[in-house]
């Protein structure tokens, strides 16, 4: 069964946390770590969200780097989310 899983991909999407790794606050924006177990490791993912004109914007994003623990993973996430929002603002969001 697991050879047809990674051959069609069942089960390889990342799967949506109901509580992010961590939170921080930067700028203005909300940024939320989400890394996921991917073969053994935990893969960079992460969430940056902003109320804007009484609107929640939000920008998933997924990077390829990968690590040995939830809360390395964590940490780097949020240091990525720090960098996009200081050279993107909020044109991350469109």
């Amino acid at each position: 069964m697991s050879f047809f899983k990674k051959l069609f991909g069942v089960g390889s999407t990342p799967e949506t946390e109901s509580t992010p790794a961590a939170t921080v606050e930067h700028n203005g924006f909300t940024l939320a770590a989400t890394p996921y177990a991917e073969g053994g490791q935990w893969q960079m993912c992460g969430v940056i969200s902003k109320e804007m004109d009484g609107e929640m914007k939000t920008h998933r994003f997924i990077r390829a780097d990968k690590f040995g623990s939830k809360d390395e993973a964590a940490e780097w996430t949020l240091v990525k989310a720090r960098q996009i929002v200081d050279q993107m603002g909020d044109k991350v969001f469109g």
